[in-house]
């Protein structure tokens, strides 16, 4: 059983993520802003803490993830509520995270980040193009930390049901990915330590999740 502390677990992929680890035995610890959102992640599996990540010191997040055994960064604006919003929770957001988790001593850190070709070939909005270039300086910063991590990229995201069977790798041909596919991914992860500072790029296919993600084992 492993303890995972999850940032926006109230969010499409965090409350899959939640179910998906708390029916494999795994301890979810969700995160949550407002009180009402507490009651569903319960329901779900999940121990709840509240905090809103845009206030939050670093000392008081640490407080609350240590005793963890890993993080998962899976909170977004998803490129909506404005430039702000996404600096606040995409960029400082994580960069927060990181100096959090570093102080808790939970070196396993998992980022849900975006997939360079989102959106390309597409008339953009200035707010899009501001999230994608905060995204990958997200990837950037936790990739310069001294914790044990991976960066996962999905495709575009769709709420269709998820066969459990992907498109895993450094590299791939863009395409869709459904959201219980990607919290599928990510506990693949979490239970498969070996699989370290990777830049995973993800969509649906015809892997099985945990193959998909045990081909990748290995420090780059």
């Amino acid at each position: 059983m492993s303890k995972v502390f999850i940032i926006g677990a109230a969010g499409n992929i965090g409350r899959r993520l939640v179910s998906q680890l708390a029916e494999r035995g795994h301890q979810p610890v969700g995160l949550h802003r407002h009180s009402e959102q507490a009651e569903q992640l319960k329901n779900l599996g999940a121990t709840t803490v509240q905090g809103d990540l845009t206030a939050l010191s670093a000392g008081d997040f640490a407080a609350l993830m240590r005793g963890c055994d890993s993080v998962i960064f899976t909170a977004g604006a998803g490129g909506k509520g404005g430039k702000e919003t996404t600096n606040a929770i995409d960029g400082k957001g994580l960069e927060l995270a990181v100096a959090a988790a570093e102080q808790a001593g939970v070196t396993r850190f998992l980022l849900v980040s975006a997939f360079p070709e989102a959106g390309r070939g597409k008339t953009g909005s200035d707010t899009f193009e501001n999230y994608m270039a905060v995204k990958k300086q997200a990837d950037v910063h936790l990739a310069a930390s001294d914790l044990d991590w991976v960066i996962l990229r999905p495709g575009t995201l769709v709420d269709d049901a998820g066969s459990g069977k992907v498109s895993a790798g450094l590299a791939i041909p863009y395409g869709n990915v459904a959201r219980d596919n990607v919290a599928a991914a990510l506990v693949a992860l979490v239970e498969q330590p070996q699989v370290t500072h990777r830049i995973i790029e993800l969509t649906d296919g015809t892997t099985p999740v945990e193959q998909a993600i045990a081909r990748l084992g290995g420090k780059a």
